[in-house]
């Protein structure tokens, strides 16, 4: 037992929908714990079930973990938002369209082996001489909040490709050590050298990685665009979030449509 009630289910919870009997044990105890145990007043959270099920889902359903990592993480990041506004405070695509039009990010259309979202972030298309670090952070922090809704996310988690080519010391300059330590509290990266398309191999199917990566995906301009238009799709819920960053009104993964290459 993972830890809470004792529950009858042997099966893996994970594949349970979020009213299932055998998953509301752990949810209340999930609550009762965060609210007693390390809830900040100065947070103002929705402890709705669809809103705790993320934290269970990503720790297997171990409260402890649940509790001790992914509530905690929550605590730091809603904190980090209110100590850097620059970042936080407008998450509208428009804040950063001339820097998705640049073709600087996108998400690879289908997952990894292990189900994780594949984010990708090409530092050669930011022009420090055009758009801010501020900018730049605030494109990962709209699509963090954006793939967190996504109930195959919660599971598997992500993982990013920072492509550093075109890298120089301008970006550099643009990094002040404040700024550097407040990203570094919410963000861990690993980097390849300059045969990353032969290691990238070693970590992704070459059929979701886009071919300047050497893979037979989607081109890099192609994964870009389809994400940048996902983004503006999500307009309304990013206007929200600008507001009322723990309020979570997305209780499920929105059905793809003709205009979106992304779903669940």
């Amino acid at each position: 037992m993972k830890s809470g009630e004792e529950t009858d289910y042997e099966g893996d919870l994970n594949s349970l929908p979020d009213d299932s009997n055998f998953v509301k044990p752990y949810l209340l105890e999930l609550r009762q714990r965060a609210q007693k145990d390390i809830i900040d007043p100065q947070q103002s959270l929705n402890w709705s079930d669809s809103f705790l099920i993320k934290f269970l889902r990503a720790r297997d359903f171990n409260v402890d973990l649940s509790l001790k990592v992914g509530i905690s993480l929550l605590f730091n990041y809603q904190r980090w938002r209110r100590e850097c506004p620059e970042i936080s405070a407008n998450l509208q695509p428009s804040s950063v369209l001339g820097l998705l039009q640049n073709n600087y990010h996108g998400v690879l259309r289908d997952r990894d082996l292990s189900g994780s979202r594949v984010l990708i972030y090409r530092i050669g298309q930011w022009n420090p001489k055009d758009f801010t670090v501020y900018e730049v952070f605030r494109v990962s922090l709209i699509t963090s909040e954006l793939i967190v809704q996504e109930t195959e996310t919660q599971r598997n988690g992500l993982k990013a490709i920072f492509d550093m080519q075109g890298w120089c010391f301008a970006h550099a300059l643009q990094i002040n050590p404040s700024l550097a330590k407040r990203i570094s509290s919410v963000l861990t990266i690993h980097m390849h050298g300059s045969t990353f398309k032969e290691t990238l191999r070693d970590f992704f199917s070459e059929d979701i990685l886009p071919q300047e990566y050497g893979g037979s995906g989607p081109s890099l301009e192609e994964v870009c665009q389809e994400w940048t238009s996902h983004i503006l799709q999500s307009e309304e819920l990013l206007t929200q979030l600008s507001i009322y960053p723990a309020v979570d009104e997305v209780t499920s993964d929105p059905e793809p449509d003709s205009q979106s290459a992304y779903s669940s």
